[in-house]
């Protein structure tokens, strides 16, 4: 039930129903019918789960957790919902654009104003043209910093895939913000795993143009943050020097709050589509949000000074797919948080360490397992690329991927190329031998995958 028992209101669903321990088996009994002939009608039975019993003792736990879920996509579908309808979102904004891409019946406005919306932001870039987060995530980073200013990583070191575009990890000359004389700093995280709240309070000099704030862990055994301390960070950034930007890296975080950063003061966020907001069917793209002035000059580096937002061509079906995965992002948040709910009560019940804690609130779609050495991480992933729906043939081989410093295995045995909202883990094959668990359409997935984990290790 979405409501609560003061409301008044009467579920449809109880809890039991809704969340049941076990699947049903089905046997036949024959009836009789009109024409005298006989059919098969299933005939049910509560056993025979296709899950392991460690998977159903998790199940059992969570209903609680599973519920809180569902109320919180519910608030977010309609926040989707009301941004769509404001917009006046119609089917002639599905139709593709080829060239210069100036011939389109407005899909880009629609979807940039609603994504806006949705996010509390002033303005937004939503395309298919961003690579990745990564991409979008340089683009919005370029756009606030020039020559003698300073970026400031306020969670510890950032994900591996920006080190080379911030200059940390050599580029070899390729322009990175190093190579264009911008400063790097980064304020180490706490013991605790969080933000570093006493060394925040004085880490921030007046040539210090942004403040970058990553939202999930990336590929380090910490908490992810919620958008509370985001914004009580951005308080702290502008006591010290109001001029100086903040930019958050929200891949794995939308959706997981009912609010996003711009709502507590961000002045940019960027993620991918092939994550949370692109609900699983967005094939490729991602998006810039915040202030306009600086949404603008993100949206330079995309493409050039000058052309500003209204160009490049969207082919084919593209646009549609944006659109209705967008929509489609809570529900398949919702999904992958219990999902992540499963994997930790699983996992830790077998004595292996796990962030976020079982039944701690989430603040992005990302699990992660301490597997302790080389040869468990291997197994896990391989278990999950067995048990996926595309290339379930294939063994996943560690080895070096662009944008990584260390060795990496990914399993994404998935139908959109590196769509880690789908289902999907990866790790660094460095200590402490951690596995990254991201997505799912359906929690069922997981409880299917686990079964296989649990086998292989």
């Amino acid at each position: 039930s979405i409501f609560p028992p003061s409301s008044g209101k009467m579920a449809v669903l109880c809890c039991t129903s809704a969340y049941p321990t076990h699947t049903l088996r089905v046997t036949s009994a024959k009836v009789s019918v009109r024409s005298s002939s006989r059919v098969s009608v299933p005939q049910l039975h509560p056993s025979d789960s296709p899950f392991v019993p460690e998977v159903n003792k998790a199940v059992d736990s969570l209903s609680k957790e599973f519920r809180e879920v569902d109320n919180l996509v519910a608030r977010n579908t309609a926040r989707v919902l009301r941004a769509f309808q404001r917009v006046k979102v119609g089917s002639h904004h599905f139709g593709g654009s080829t060239g210069y891409g100036h011939e389109e019946a407005g899909g880009r406005e629609a979807l940039d104003q609603a994504f806006a919306e949705i996010v509390g932001a002033e303005s937004a870039i939503v395309r298919s043209q961003f690579f990745s987060g990564t991409h979008a995530i340089s683009c919005a980073l370029f756009a606030f910093l020039r020559p003698g200013d300073e970026l400031l990583a306020i969670a510890g070191a950032p994900y591996d895939t920006l080190e080379e575009v911030i200059g940390k990890r050599d580029s070899g000359g390729l322009g990175s913000l190093k190579d264009f004389g911008v400063e790097y700093r980064e304020v180490p995280l706490a013991e605790d795993g969080g933000l570093d709240w006493d060394a925040l309070k004085t880490s921030i000099r007046p040539h210090t143009k942004c403040a970058l704030i990553q939202r999930s862990c990336g590929y380090s055994w910490r908490r992810s943050l919620s958008v509370t301390e985001i914004g009580r960070a951005i308080n702290i950034i502008k006591m010290q020097n109001p001029g100086c930007m903040v930019m958050v890296d929200n891949c794995y975080g939308e959706f997981v709050d009912d609010i996003e950063p711009p709502m507590v003061g961000a002045d940019l966020i960027a993620g991918s589509l092939i994550k949370n907001p692109g609900g699983t069917i967005a094939p490729c793209g991602g998006y810039v949000a915040g202030r306009k002035r600086w949404v603008e000059a993100a949206a330079a580096r995309l493409s050039a000074p000058g052309l500003g937002v209204d160009c490049g061509s969207t082919p084919g079906d593209i646009m549609r797919t944006l659109f209705q995965g967008l929509f489609l992002s809570p529900q398949m948040v919702g999904e992958a948080i219990k999902g992540s709910f499963l994997i930790a009560e699983v996992m830790a019940a077998k004595g292996y360490k796990v962030q976020p804690l079982c039944r701690i609130k989430r603040h992005d779609t990302v699990q992660a397992v301490q597997l302790g050495n080389r040869e468990r991480l291997l197994s896990f992933c391989e278990a999950v690329q067995r048990s996926s729906p595309v290339s379930s043939f294939i063994r996943p081989v560690a080895g070096a991927t662009a944008g990584y410093a260390s060795e990496v295995i990914f399993a994404d045995g998935t139908f959109i190329d590196g769509s880690t909202s789908e289902l999907s883990c990866d790790g660094p094959l460095r200590e402490p031998f951690s596995v990254f668990c991201q997505g799912g359409t359906h929690w069922t997935q997981w409880g299917l995958v686990l079964g296989e984990v649990l086998k292989s290790l």
